[in-house]
């Protein structure tokens, strides 16, 4: 396992009653030489975010743009949601932007409500295979998709090495199917200016996530393996990776 990490003192923020003080979540520094996410290659890159130099002008050169391209906004998504001093730019930039641009209520998660983005890698290939699997399969159940082979997906890979508020001794946040309390928690963290959290892997055992609030806190990745999933008409049951034709059976 790739994870390394070294705990701080507890963070400490107002509590509700009377505007005491008291602990909430200690500090890890967490050091992955492979963080893994995995997403849908059907998402094109924004070649916005790799070409302009500045990303404080990229509204402006985009109301521009849409003069002769009405749909410009729908392809750079809520640019209004990162900061421009939180944006990146350059080459591979949009796979670090477009998970924090392009949110929706229905594409929520752990540590979201889909009101704003996150990064979420885990810190094995296989953590990020079983927790895209299981969003995936609820996704192709709520469309009642019939059964078969679904489109590709490709893995991204990149070095994690962040301070992050340890979420892993909690188990409120680790619920199987209720994001209630760790939703309401990542909403706080991330007003409060915090990186993200580091949370253990609800799908894969003995695995660890991390939750990334700002795109500026992560190195660009690099392109690894495309894979297709398997829903079989009530659970993703395989994975086939695309280069070796190998397949990881759930």
């Amino acid at each position: 396992m790739f994870s390394h990490w070294r705990a701080f003192e507890p963070i400490w923020m107002p509590s509700a009653a009377a505007g005491e003080l008291e602990p909430t979540l200690a500090k890890a520094q967490v050091v992955w030489p492979k963080a893994y996410r995995i997403i849908r290659s059907i998402y094109p890159p924004v070649d916005l975010f790799e070409d302009i130099a500045d990303p404080a002008d990229w509204e402006a050169l985009a109301s521009a743009e849409s003069k002769t391209n009405p749909r410009i906004w729908e392809h750079l998504g809520r640019l209004d949601l990162v900061p421009a001093n939180r944006r990146v730019s350059g080459p591979g930039s949009s796979y670090l932007m477009a998970p924090f641009v392009h949110v929706s209520p229905d594409r929520h998660g752990r540590f979201t409500d889909g009101t704003y983005g996150v990064y979420s890698v885990g810190n094995q290939e296989e953590v990020a295979i079983r927790e895209v699997a299981y969003h995936h399969a609820r996704t192709m159940a709520a469309s009642q998709e019939a059964e078969g082979w679904t489109s590709q997906f490709r893995m991204l890979i990149n070095r994690i090495e962040l301070s992050l508020c340890d979420g892993r001794p909690d188990e409120d946040l680790h619920a199987a199917d209720s994001y209630d309390v760790s939703q309401k928690l990542g909403a706080k963290l991330r007003a409060g200016g915090e990186n993200g959290i580091l949370y253990n892997s609800v799908r894969c055992s003995g695995g660890e996530c991390a939750a990334i609030f700002w795109p500026n806190l992560i190195e660009v990745p690099v392109q690894g393996d495309h894979f297709e999933f398997h829903w079989d008409g009530n659970r993703v049951d395989r994975i086939r990776n695309c280069r070796t034709n190998a397949i990881f059976t759930l």
